[in-house]
């Protein structure tokens, strides 16, 4: 810490040695004045000699044809249709803010920087248009093409292995904001379904209250009719009835059968029971019954040219 103190210390000493000797020397040259502590330096003279100039710009000045310059000096292409219209609606947007808006101070059109701005712009595109319409025509007298013709092959500025990288990445991100798209689709669709359940739930329950708080005042004698109770009938019958289809189509196309906890194991198949076959008389077949059989081949044959 003490080495510290002493090395800026000793650097404090040098700068005021140089100031010293820096200021001595200004003295000596006659740059200071008694009651000046720094050096007064009189206004530069500006000098504009335009000749000279001229002359120096003539001698940096390369003889280079038109064709390798592609300078012009031209007037304004004439204003387009379009352009004055577009001009007018712009004047007259900026017309209705400051009507009616005392915040805003009111500028005159010609001081208004946002119209000198669109003005400005429109400038620079009518002047370029101009130099386009005249520069074209110089270009073909020169034999100097302006169209790419339309079997030219330009080398690609990159390879083919960097494209397929970009292209890899681009897919990736838009895999990305496709799943993120779907997630936030099955979000909401959970959420409606979750909102849609509380809805029936409360409402059943409002239903289910309301038909208790009836049935009360029924039992009470303040109501003579129990017409609240042909739509719960109604719902009923129509229930049952579902219920029938149900059970007719179970009928008629059959029924699956349970699948759930069809794999657990029961009495007979933890005992190992289930693979002895049953002989006839177990299934209940007498030992003189015949069983239908399947023809053969020749006499199903033979019955088909009966008929």
């Amino acid at each position: 810490m003490a080495d510290f103190e002493m090395e800026a210390s000793e650097s404090e000493f040098e700068s005021d040695d140089n100031s010293d000797a820096e200021l001595q020397a200004a003295f000596e040259r006659g740059d200071l004045k008694p009651g000046l502590n720094v050096e007064f330096s009189e206004q530069r003279v500006r000098i504009n000699d335009i000749q000279k100039l001229l002359a120096k710009t003539e001698a940096i000045r390369m003889k280079l044809p038109w064709v390798e310059r592609l300078d012009m000096v031209n007037n304004l292409a004439p204003l387009a249709p379009e352009l004055a219209v577009q001009l007018e609606k712009h004047e007259q947007k900026r017309a209705n803010q400051f009507k009616g808006n005392a915040k805003i101070p009111f500028i005159r059109p010609e001081e208004d920087p946002v119209l000198n701005d669109f003005k400005r712009e429109m400038l620079f595109h009518r002047q370029a248009q101009s130099a386009v319409l005249e520069a074209i025509p110089q270009l073909h007298e020169l034999n100097v093409a302006t169209r790419r013709p339309d079997d030219y092959f330009a080398e690609m500025a990159k390879s083919d292995e960097h494209m397929q990288k970009v292209r890899a990445n681009l897919m990736a991100k838009q895999q990305g904001q496709a799943k993120s798209e779907r997630i936030k689709q099955i979000r909401e669709q959970r959420k409606m379904g979750k909102m849609l359940a509380k809805q029936t739930k409360v409402q059943r329950e409002a239903e289910k209250k309301e038909m208790l708080d009836k049935l009360k005042k029924f039992r009470k004698g303040k109501l003579k009719n129990l017409d609240f109770l042909e739509d719960a009938k109604a719902l009923e019958a129509k229930q049952k009835q579902s219920a029938d289809n149900r059970k007719q189509r179970d009928k008629k196309f059959g029924f699956g059968g349970k699948k759930k906890g069809m794999k657990r194991n029961t009495k007979a198949s933890a005992a190992g029971l289930e693979s002895e076959k049953k002989t006839r008389r177990q299934r209940g077949v007498k030992a003189g019954a015949s069983v239908n059989k399947r023809l053969g081949k020749s006499r199903r044959i033979k019955a088909k040219t009966k008929k």
